[in-house]
């Protein structure tokens, strides 16, 4: 980040912190909060999370090329209460080196049934294919709007559909008004099959398809002193496109921290979860929180 916005940033933060301080706390009715602390030099800048199926297995990926994947505890409730996981380690490069310092900024994480796992990148926009997240990489072809796009704003936001198709978005459209383009990798190539309509103020962060097979973005926006708010849209997609829209969650500015990452999964009693990662940019001020909101069934 530029040492001025940084600055702003930091600022901001240190007049207007989150509401979310204690180990476990629900500060908004249906929505949970937890700040994890971890004793790890590479822990933060939490960019994107992946929760299994059952909420018990977390994998979490960070804005510098590194990762940890571990265990979630949680009470009778379903909150969560504790989060065990070894330290995190680099991504590797195509060998058995870390990503280069200039080609780590890692942005999305998406998961196969099988384990593969994809990430997404700002930087050097891309898409890099793991078999196994601590084996080697592939680097999937690039579609040719990837070099045009803005550094710190590309591909930020990654997500795999139920038939293995990928889809990715930009933070940022290049326009206030115009919509969020949707690339999508399926049979070995990219299109942009459709795009996403842009709502106010907010950016594209995170995306995943939930178990309903639709599609949610998670989106924020930052008001400088009064700190980031966070919006929730799911979409059902049709073969011609978007079919219909709803906003499922959205947090006034300065409730939650910067939250980046998006799992979405359901519970055993049916209910569907939106799960949330902050990035806390790795300033002492911020910091990283779990965030979960239940949908009504």
């Amino acid at each position: 980040m530029p040492r001025s916005p940084r600055l702003a940033l930091t600022a901001g933060l240190m007049l207007g912190l989150a509401l979310c301080s204690s180990a476990s706390a629900p500060p908004v009715g249906g929505t949970d909060c937890f700040v994890w602390r971890e004793d790890d030099v590479l822990f933060g800048g939490l960019s994107a999370i992946e929760m299994s199926a059952d909420g018990r297995e977390i994998t979490v990926l960070s804005d510098r090329g590194a990762w940890t994947r571990g265990h979630v505890q949680r009470d009778a409730a379903g909150r969560i209460t504790g989060i065990e996981v070894p330290p995190l380690r680099p991504l590797l490069a195509r060998g058995t080196a870390p990503l280069a310092r200039a080609r780590s900024d890692s942005e999305g994480l998406a998961i196969a049934p099988d384990g593969t796992a994809y990430v997404s990148f700002e930087g050097a926009a891309r898409v890099l294919r793991y078999r196994d997240l601590t084996g080697s990489a592939v680097n999937l072809r690039v579609h040719r709007d990837f070099a045009l796009m803005q550094g710190n704003a590309a591909l930020e936001a990654l997500a795999i559909d139920r038939d293995g198709n990928l889809y990715t978005l930009p933070e940022r459209s290049g326009s206030a008004t115009r919509p969020f383009p949707v690339y999508r990798f399926r049979e070995g190539r990219w299109d942009q099959p459709f795009a996403i309509p842009r709502r106010g103020a907010y950016l594209a962060v995170g995306a995943d398809f939930g178990p309903d097979g639709r599609l949610y973005l998670l989106e924020r926006r930052f008001r400088g002193l009064l700190g980031f708010g966070s919006r929730v849209r799911r979409f059902e997609l049709g073969p011609a496109g978007i079919l219909s829209e709803e906003t499922v969650f959205e947090s006034p500015s300065g409730v939650y921290d910067n939250l980046e990452g998006l799992a979405v999964w359901q519970e055993a009693g049916g209910g569907i979860v939106i799960s949330m990662v902050s990035d806390d940019n790795f300033l002492f001020v911020q910091r990283t929180e779990i965030v979960e909101h239940r949908l009504a069934h």
